[in-house]
């Protein structure tokens, strides 16, 4: 019997640290977590022709993840992270490789037949992207589920943009401070997050909605109800691809026949486990 195929699209890029680089990008740690979940999960991205995403692909594929990216004529993607006063800073580098990922036939054959795919507002920055996102999504079957991991970063967002990708999705995963900025960029009247979120997903026809609130709770909004999570107390090492893994298992689990509620708590499981230790692939 074969596994749910499901793809992350986005950005896939180095973090460049003080003490050295790390591996990442949020629709390729969400890939990762699938894939650990019960199904063939693929990255679809793009690097540089360059020895940064040469690399950045023996460390993705030394991780058995599953690639389905293009070469294209520009730097492979970096995070640069500087520590002001012990507090790091990020600036997220501009037209790189993932900012112009193209359509391919290995993708579109992929999307013909995924059952689920997660992208994110970061990397629909640039036209390019934005467009083969578009595409891809409007490639898949009917019932799969479009996940909207919405990761806002720094100004890398608009009405249009995140307007635009709701219409595309049927589920939307955001954090409580997402959530904050969205009443506003959105005009929502809800006065509570629950309201919020259930005026989200009247106005957008979504079929669930996940609500992380860092290390208090988590909810899961659907037609049935609304799962509730307080989020387990445990060492923290970093928090990195923690949101992004919570994704992961959760879709993987509903894949494989799940209901929401144990699909939640393994999220739940996984993203705690994450944040005790170094980094999202591990």
């Amino acid at each position: 019997m074969s596994l749910p195929v499901v793809l992350g699209i986005g950005e896939f890029l180095w973090d460049m640290l003080p003490d050295g680089r790390k591996a990442g990008g949020a629709p390729v740690n969400f890939a990762y977590h699938a894939s650990l979940h019960g199904t063939e999960a693929w990255a679809v991205s793009a690097v540089g022709n360059d020895a940064l995403g040469q690399e950045l692909e023996e460390e993705a594929r030394s991780h058995g993840i599953n690639l389905s990216v293009s070469h294209v004529g520009y730097p492979t993607g970096t995070v640069q992270v500087t520590l002001r006063g012990g507090q790091p800073e990020y600036e997220i580098c501009r037209d790189v490789a993932w900012d112009h990922i193209p359509v391919t036939g290995e993708t579109l054959a992929l999307a013909g037949k995924a059952s689920a795919i997660a992208f994110g507002t970061l990397a629909q920055r640039c036209e390019e992207s934005r467009n083969t996102m578009d595409t891809v999504i409007r490639t898949m079957p009917e019932n799969a589920l479009k996940v909207y991991d919405i990761n806002l970063r720094q100004d890398f967002f608009d009405r249009e943009v995140i307007t635009d990708s709701l219409g595309k999705a049927n589920v939307l995963k955001i954090n409580d401070a997402e959530l904050i900025i969205l009443k506003d960029l959105l005009d929502l009247s809800g006065t509570s997050d629950g309201s919020l979120c259930r005026e989200l997903m009247d106005r957008f026809s979504l079929r669930l909605l996940v609500l992380t609130a860092g290390a208090s709770y988590s909810e899961v909004y659907h037609e049935g109800g609304v799962s509730h999570i307080e989020t387990p107390k445990v060492k923290v090492v970093d928090t990195v691809g923690a949101g992004d893994s919570f994704a992961g298992a959760f879709v993987g689990s509903l894949l494989n026949g799940m209901s929401v509620e144990d699909a939640h708590a393994v999220a739940v499981k996984t993203a705690a486990s994450v944040c005790m230790q170094a980094g999202a692939w591990n």
